[in-house]
């Protein structure tokens, strides 16, 4: 099946969002991911579901001595490759799906706003405990469970975010940027317990939120949480 990323109406719209136009900063979650990083410099990283490479090109930019981007979109490696080329980055055209994760190569694996499209989350976490090398760090930032359990993923006429089916995961389809697009809901126990069962340390776990400086012009941001961001450690 097409992937999404890489229907043209589709991608032009995506390149309008203020994280397409902004990079890192243009991002809502970005004030409380970074902080989340490990050290950086001389590491090996792989970031599944790359994109723009903006999360690529920051590691670079913080001394790490090897940076893969992987993306199913060929759209999405093309402007990755114009946007955010770097000593030290590559970047491939390649689903999470068909990765070799090679057994304790990378010291960090990042994936940001990707593990939605996932029907499978402990597949993931098993090919990622393999691919990291020992205390090395898994950073992922997945829409949040209220969020995907949404009606429609859109707010009531009366302000009010319903939640539906929430004891359900799987399939979700959703109107985003305009077009029908199917997600996967996870139950937080699914996305935490997997992630306990696959053998990994949680070190770190946020909500996030607009940063201060956007919340007058959110304010229906403040209503429930969008993504939830994860640091676990081999």
């Amino acid at each position: 099946m097409k992937n999404q990323y890489d229907t043209p109406e589709f991608f032009a719209e995506y390149a309008q969002m203020s994280r397409s136009l902004f990079g890192l900063e243009g991002a809502g979650e970005w004030s409380q991911l970074e902080p989340m990083f490990p050290e950086l410099v001389g590491k090996t990283v792989l970031d599944l579901g790359c994109g723009y490479g903006w999360h690529c090109a920051y590691a670079a930019r913080k001394g790490a001595a090897f940076v893969l981007g992987i993306d199913q979109s060929e759209l999405m490696i093309r402007e990755a490759q114009r946007r955010n080329a770097a000593s030290g980055v590559t970047y491939h055209i390649c689903a999470l799906e068909d990765y070799a994760y090679p057994s304790e190569h990378y010291d960090l694996v990042i994936s940001n706003l990707v593990l939605h499209y996932i029907a499978d989350l402990d597949w993931v976490y098993r090919k990622v405990f393999i691919t990291l090398k020992p205390d090395g760090v898994f950073l992922f930032n997945i829409e949040h469970p209220t969020f995907t359990a949404g009606v429609r993923q859109e707010f009531s006429p009366d302000g009010t975010w319903p939640v539906t089916d929430y004891y359900y995961p799987g399939e979700r389809k959703t109107n985003f940027l305009g077009h029908t697009v199917s997600k996967q809901h996870h139950t937080l126990t699914q996305i935490i317990m997997g992630l306990i069962h696959a053998g990994f340390q949680i070190e770190a776990l946020e909500e996030a939120m607009p940063p201060v400086k956007w919340r007058e012009q959110m304010p229906e941001e403040m209503k429930r949480p969008m993504m939830l961001l994860i640091r676990a450690k081999k």
